[in-house]
């Protein structure tokens, strides 16, 4: 028996110009993930206890080789809803709101409300913190919020006021000159029911509105479900750090930078040191107890989000949405874990910039696949838009993805050869591209000339650890990687910070 999205296929190849029946258009299921690598058991993590994203994954097809365009939450999601690279954009600090620059832009949910698709965002789909804000035209209805940083034990916040990360999350504007608010807790691990925490809430809306989609068939959902673990803080209920035990879990394999590293590619502190225990830096490594500590939070955190996401989907087949509905999982950025002595992101490294990437397009992928397709997350603009039949936006942001559908429909086939992002560290720009084999990352400042560029070279199949930069000792792949490189326009100058327009709908 053909399900409908098949159907809508075979009408299509049929018919191309015929007009496409709302009820015949496959909806949209974007789960969402912050901070999530590739840590899951579906990935070949024999710690990971993952049960139902590995059974998500084993649905449809899962990218091997996908990669983040930036390793930071606001520019990330910026390149996944708008298509388009910051290096394109000019988009790669927080305080940036996208709409400042370009009022005009076409953002992937807005993209299908054009087309008669009914748009929702629950839980952490833009950034929202930092002084950047939702973007009330992308939704059919103002976006669901829930909170980010969120603590249950009073301990954690030490005297009950606000922390520092909770008044940045929730764009909480001060006095100046006003005192430093504390340092909120590291992790928790009360005994309490799941939604004691927002994505277990999250999950429950997310239920609502694909039981209140199942009412309404005639309209077509795209669906935006982001969930907030394993984002600092690990706050998570305690059955799911009981899930591991400390002494058994995986600790960082080298903790010191490469060799013949450039300097701007190392980052020390920063977003980890803004939670207590954590020492500020430069006290590194970190005592062996609070390492195992951090990394088991992080393992109870994504364990948490599994069984949110498996809710999510189980109802979605409970509810017979299935055979009509694309399905992508994907993580924002990747996530240090002490190796290189880095934690959380904001780096070219491997490690910060591999994320989990499945497609499940009934009709069109295949269960139980994987391809070695490199991938990059402004590639699921142009794919879904593609799947669903929609054209390419006008105007003035280009769409810098490549579709995937070839891939999707063979996991042999390739459609690019080379993946890309960047990262910026004080007044240079680190521009990257990963090949099967390399990565190779040139450090300048933004219009200055190639010459005065600092190289790496990393070889992972010799070197997965990134143990050494071996750019000096390689200079005719330096210089075949290099031309790739030129092929792509040089970077725009970052977007200066505007007093922020605050939406309607979180004034």
């Amino acid at each position: 028996m053909r399900s409908a999205f098949a159907i809508f296929l075979l009408v299509l190849l049929l018919a191309p110009h015929a007009p496409i029946s709302a009820a015949a258009r496959p909806n949209i299921l974007l789960i969402l993930v912050d901070d999530l690598k590739p840590t899951l058991g579906a990935y070949g993590d024999r710690t990971a206890i993952t049960p139902h994203l590995d059974r998500l994954a084993a649905r449809g097809l899962r990218f091997d080789a996908a990669y983040c365009n930036q390793a930071v939450c606001a520019s990330s999601r910026y390149t996944l809803l708008l298509g388009t690279r910051s290096t394109t954009t000019g988009l790669y600090q927080f305080g940036r709101n996208f709409r400042d620059t370009y009022p005009d832009a076409v953002t992937l949910p807005q993209l299908f409300r054009r087309h008669g698709y009914r748009a929702e965002s629950m839980g952490k789909v833009f950034h929202v913190g930092h002084g950047t804000y939702d973007d009330d035209a992308s939704w059919s209805l103002p976006a669901h919020k829930d909170l980010v940083i969120e603590y249950l034990d009073p301990a954690s916040t030490r005297d009950g006021s606000p922390t520092n990360e909770q008044a940045l999350f929730t764009n909480l504007r001060r006095p100046p000159g006003s005192s430093p608010l504390p340092r909120g807790a590291a992790w928790e691990a009360p005994d309490v029911p799941d939604d004691a925490y927002a994505d277990a809430r999250v999950a429950a809306h997310a239920i609502s509105r694909l039981r209140a989609a199942k009412e309404n068939p005639a309209e077509p959902f795209f669906l935006a479900v982001g969930f907030v673990r394993p984002h600092l803080p690990f706050s998570a209920p305690k059955k799911y750090w009981d899930l591991y035990d400390p002494a058994r879990l995986p600790m960082p394999a080298r903790e010191t930078a490469p060799v013949g590293v450039v300097p701007a590619a190392m980052k020390r502190g920063g977003e980890i040191d803004a939670f207590f225990p954590v020492p500020k830096p430069p006290v590194q490594p970190y005592p062996e107890e609070l390492k195992r500590r951090l990394i088991h939070g992080y393992y109870a955190s994504t364990s948490y989000v599994d069984a949110q996401i498996g809710r999510v989907m189980t109802a979605l087949d409970d509810l017979k949405l299935t055979d009509n509905t694309i399905v992508v999982l994907w993580g924002d950025h990747g996530w240090h874990l002490g190796d290189l002595g880095i934690w959380t992101k904001h780096t070219n490294f491997e490690q910060a910039n591999r994320i989990p990437l499945v497609v499940i397009a009934p009709g069109v992928t295949r269960p139980g696949t994987s391809t070695g397709q490199l991938a990059e997350t402004v590639d699921l603009y142009p794919t879904l838009a593609a799947l669903a039949h929609l054209p390419h936006p006008s105007g003035p942001v280009p769409l810098d993805g490549i579709n995937l559908v070839p891939v999707l429909k063979n996991p042999a086939a390739r459609v690019r050869d080379h993946a890309y992002h960047c990262f910026p560290r004080g007044d240079s720009l680190g521009r990257a591209i990963r090949t099967d084999r390399y990565r190779l990352v040139e450090w300048k400042k933004i219009g200055a000339p190639a010459d005065t560029a600092q190289i790496e070279l990393y070889d992972y199949a010799d070197d997965p650890v990134e143990s050494r930069n071996i750019a000096a000792e390689q200079p005719a792949i330096v210089a075949e990687l290099r031309a790739i490189l030129a092929t792509h326009p040089e970077a725009r100058k970052a977007v200066a910070a505007k007093p922020p327009v605050i939406p309607a709908s979180q004034k």
